[in-house]
Order: structure tokens, then C-alpha cells, then sequence
């Protein structure tokens, strides 16, 4: 893969535009103002955009040549708050604002022509185009213009995307994903999740999990036919959609095997999960004592089954949105302090994919919920690794077995 040109790309405007009215900036940001106008926007995905523009500011700041200029890509932009969130609050030297969407031209340029296209240096800082997003991306390979943050936030699958991302992408930039794609997560689509991302996935206690992975997995897979691998930054999973997020560093050369991408078996009887690789397909069993119930082993993959998120890279996350006043106050509902930090706790290599919720462990040991803190605490204690997730509400990721998550539960009840 060649590098990108020290110039931003060659674009060309569509002739005959009148300037746009200015924005009546009805919405804010982190102290962006902007107006959606006929756009579709949630500001419930506020905190998805802090994550973005925290990650790619690090990004920007870690780049081996810190003097080329920083060049991001947003490839279904809407009303453009994103790409205008990368101008104002990432440092981009320059922004591809795309929407297939014609219509929504005055709006987005309304929205960016906060920062002058072509400022006196003669670097255009931004371009609008509405092509499809497949389209635009090939283009911009077959250019040979390269960028260092690409933005794909589409409704449904994402898979059709991610290798012409890819491969407009630098080697070392960060794609972002996202899907809301819930039915295959859930195990409702097995066939779509398979033609999609290569996974055939069947309903588990954890789906919105599964969705991340999925996820992750079809970028792990359109990387390593291209003959690089992935890194996760950090995998969010937001309530409202549901939706889908994964940040994830694009490095080169294939990863050596495939520790990170393999199966998860979800055993009913016991309610134990264990991750196979390719090398153990013959070997998925469960070692509990019912081993007569054929139908109660679920495998679903393949899929990611490594980290969710990159614990040094959440945590400068955190430090600069402390440094920013992000990290205390409530953007639509959600304190960044509090989604870093589980993220963080999260991160431990040693917890295994999926979670257990408080109800079903109560359920099996046959006493009421204990307090989640509690039980964290308790597992911690006895050497285990636990914490909360900020994926699943009411529920521990841990590397405990569930038959002595069983026993703590009861131990807990029987002292209170």
C-alpha cells in the first residue's frame, strides 16, 4: 500500500452551488453548534461521537510524522455533525464529508462551512460529495489517497463496507464501525450474520456482546484477506438502536495464528461459556454432568474472541477527556468517566467473551440477587478476575466458573 500524498486529495465541487445560508446551530456538542436540518440525528449518539474524537485526537498526536497532514474520511455523513467534529475538536487538517444523499448538501455544508474550505494557505480543510459509499472509498484507493481515520456509520450490516475501508485506510489508521444489525446478534439471522460476517451465530445469554464481536470479527477477517490484521481501540455497545460500535487500529502483516478469532460454546444445562479455536472444532463439549441433552451445547461463531478494547489506549481516553471536562459531566445520559473506567476494567486479558446476569445466577442457586458490587468483590477476593460490564446491566464479566459463582452467591446470602 502506497502512502498518502503530503497534499489533501484532489476533489472536485459540483459547479453552480449557491453559498448555503449559515447554520441556525439549533444543536450542540461539546460546544459545537450545528443544525441536523432535514438530516436523521440521535443525540443519544453523542457519546459515541466523544469516543470517536477522543480516539482520534490521540491518534493524531501518536503519528509517526506528526507534520503530514491528518486526514479523516466520513463516509455517511448526515447532517455532518461528525466530520465536523473532527475539524473542530480531533485536529483534522481536512475532512470528506459523504452522504449519497443529494439532498442534504446545504445542510452539511452549512454545517461545515464553519472552517473556510480553501483558507489562505491553500489546503482545502474540507470537500462534500454524495456517492455511494462503496464507490467513494474505491476511488480514493485507486487515487492512491490514503487516510487516517475512516468513519463509516451505516444503518444495518456494515460488512459490505469494511474492506474498501480498509483499503483506503493508512497502515496504523483507525476504522470506525458500526451496525445495528440486532437481529443477527441475537441469533434471529443466523444466514444474514454468515453471508455478512462470516459468523453463524444462534441465540446466547449475551447477545449485545456477540453483536460487538460479530462485528469484529468480519473486520478481523476482511483484514487478514488483505493481508493485514486488527487491533480493537475500544468496542462500544449503546442501548438505544441497540448499536454497534467498534473502533479498530488497521497494522500490518497477518497476525501470527488465530488466537482472537474462533468459537464460543454456551452450555443451557450448566450455563457455562468456553472460546474454541479452529484446531479444537472436534473437541466442543461441556464438563458438566449432564452430557445426554445433545441440544443444550450452543457454538456460535466464528468471531472475535479476544479484547474488546485496548486498555492503554481507554485509558489516555480517559485522561483527555479529564482534560477536556468531558469526563464528569452527562452527555445524554452517559458520563464518559464511568464507560472508560468499565471499559478499562474490562480490558483484562484474562476475562473470557460474554457475561453472567445477577438473576440467572440466583436463579441456579436458588436465592435472591445478591449486589452486584458485592459479588465482584467477593470473586475478586478469591483470585478471580470480575467486573462490571458496560454492555450487559445487572451483570459480571468474569473468568469464574459459574458453579463457584453459584457458591459465592449463596456464601453472600448466608452472611447477610
Amino acid at each position: 500500500m502506497a502512502s498518502a500524498s503530503a497534499a489533501a486529495p484532489a476533489v472536485s465541487f459540483q459547479p453552480g452551488r449557491r453559498a448555503p445560508p449559515p447554520p441556525r446551530c439549533t444543536h450542540s456538542e461539546r460546544g459545537v453548534s450545528f443544525d441536523p436540518g432535514a438530516a436523521f440525528y440521535r443525540s443519544d449518539s453523542a457519546p459515541g461521537r466523544d469516543l470517536a474524537v477522543l480516539a482520534a485526537t490521540l491518534h493524531r498526536r501518536r503519528r509517526p510524522d506528526p507534520s503530514a497532514p491528518f486526514l479523516c474520511l466520513d463516509a455517511m455523513c448526515g447532517s455532518g455533525v461528525r466530520a465536523l467534529r473532527y475539524l473542530a475538536q480531533a485536529g483534522a487538517d481536512f475532512v470528506w464529508a459523504n452522504d449519497a444523499s443529494d439532498a442534504l448538501h446545504p445542510v452539511i455544508v452549512g454545517n461545515l462551512s464553519r472552517f473556510e474550505p480553501v483558507p489562505p494557505d491553500g489546503q482545502r480543510r474540507w470537500v462534500v460529495s454524495h456517492l455511494d459509499a462503496t464507490r467513494l472509498l474505491a476511488e480514493r484507493y485507486l487515487r492512491r489517497e490514503y487516510f487516517d481515520v475512516i468513519d463509516v456509520d451505516s444503518f444495518g450490516s456494515e460488512a459490505e463496507y469494511i474492506r474498501a475501508a480498509f483499503l483506503a485506510l493508512k497502515i496504523g489508521g483507525l476504522l470506525y464501525l458500526t451496525s445495528t444489525d440486532w437481529r443477527s446478534a441475537r441469533g434471529y439471522g443466523g444466514k444474514c450474520s454468515l453471508s455478512s460476517y462470516g459468523a453463524y451465530v444462534l441465540p446466547v445469554p449475551y447477545p449485545n456482546e456477540i453483536g460487538l464481536r460479530m462485528l469484529l470479527g468480519g473486520a478481523a477477517r476482511e483484514a487478514a484477506m488483505l493481508g493485514f490484521h486488527i487491533e480493537p481501540v475500544f468496542s462500544y455497545y449503546a442501548y438505544h438502536g441497540p448499536i454497534f460500535r467498534a473502533m479498530v487500529r488497521l497494522c500490518h502483516g497477518k497476525e501470527d495464528g488465530i488466537s482472537n478469532y474462533g468459537f464460543i460454546c454456551h452450555c443451557k444445562s450448566c450455563g457455562q461459556s468456553q472460546t474454541f479455536g479452529f484446531d479444537e472444532l472436534g473437541q466442543i463439549s461441556c464438563g458438566c454432568a449432564d452430557r445426554t441433552d445433545a441440544t443444550s451445547i450452543t457454538v456460535v461463531g466464528p468471531l472475535w474472541t479476544g479484547p474488546l478494547h485496548d486498555r492503554s489506549s481507554i485509558t489516555e481516553m480517559l485522561n483527555l477527556a479529564v482534560e477536556w471536562g468531558w469526563a464528569h459531566t452527562s452527555e445524554n445520559g452517559v458520563t464518559l468517566e464511568k464507560l472508560l473506567g468499565t471499559m478499562i476494567e474490562e480490558s483484562d486479558p484474562r476475562l473470557p467473551p460474554g457475561y453472567i446476569r445477577l438473576d440467572e445466577i440466583a436463579s441456579r442457586a436458588k436465592v435472591n440477587s445478591p449486589p452486584l458490587g458485592t459479588l465482584i468483590h467477593s470473586l475478586q477476593k478469591e483470585g478471580y478476575a470480575a467486573c462490571r460490564s458496560h454492555i450487559g446491566a445487572n451483570a459480571v464479566k468474569t473468568n469464574c466458573p459459574i458453579s463457584s459463582c453459584i457458591v459465592v452467591a449463596r456464601e453472600i446470602r448466608n452472611l447477610r
